[in-house]
C-alpha cells in the first residue's frame, strides 16, 4: 500500500511538527507544517495575522492553505491545532488522506507550552485554562477525523514517530508486501 497524503491533527504541545517532520523522513512524503505555510505566503508571523485580522482572518487563510495542500501527493501535513474547527477542514482532511490524532493530557500539554510566546491562544492568558478548554471543544473534532490516534505521553518523538509506524503496518497494512 502506498500513503501519498498523511494528515496529523491534535493539540498545541502535542509535537505534531517535531514528529511530522521525523515520520515524513520516514516515509519519504514532503513534509508541510500547514501554519509555516500560511507565514510563508503571507510573510508575517501567526501573531501579527491574529493581532491584525483576529482569529477569523487567520482561520480564512489557515482553511485556504489547507485546500490546497490537501490536493498534494506524497506529502505529510502537520496541521495547526485549530484547523478542525471548520467544517471544510474536517471533510478535506477525512476524503483526502489518512489522518493521525496525536493526544496528550492536560499535563503535559502545559508543560510542553508553559514557555511558549509565539501562540496567540495562550498570549498573555492562563496556559492551563486555556488548554482545557481547547481540548474540551475539540477533543471530539479530533476523533471524527482520524483514523488513528496515537497517544504521546511522555515518550519522545522518535518512540512516537516508531509507535506510528507500528500501528500504520497493523491498521491499514502499509509496509507490507
Amino acid at each position: 500500500m502506498q500513503l501519498k497524503r498523511l494528515f496529523i491533527v491534535g493539540p498545541m504541545g502535542v509535537g505534531k511538527t517535531t514528529v511530522g517532520k521525523l515520520l515524513a523522513g520516514e516515509l519519504g512524503l514532503r513534509f508541510f507544517d500547514s501554519d509555516r505555510e500560511i507565514e510563508r505566503r503571507t510573510g508575517t508571523n501567526i501573531s501579527w495575522i491574529f493581532d491584525v485580522e483576529g482569529e477569523k482572518g487567520f482561520r480564512d487563510r489557515e482553511e485556504q492553505v489547507l485546500e490546497d495542500l490537501t490536493n498534494e501527493d506524497n506529502v505529510l501535513i502537520a496541521t495547526g491545532g485549530g484547523s478542525v474547527l471548520r467544517e471544510r477542514n474536517r471533510e478535506n482532511l477525512k476524503i483526502r488522506g489518512l489522518v493521525i490524532y496525536l493526544n496528550a493530557d492536560l499535563t503535559l500539554l502545559v508543560k510542553r507550552t508553559k514557555d511558549e510566546t509565539k501562540r496567540p491562544l495562550l498570549k498573555g492568558k492562563n496556559a492551563k485554562k486555556v488548554l482545557e478548554k481547547i481540548l474540551q471543544e475539540r477533543g471530539s473534532l479530533y476523533k471524527e477525523v482520524s483514523d488513528i490516534e496515537i497517544s504521546v505521553a511522555e515518550k519522545s518523538s522518535k518512540n512516537t514517530v516508531a509507535k506510528i509506524m507500528e500501528t500504520l503496518q497493523k491498521e491499514v497494512g502499509f509496509g507490507k508486501s
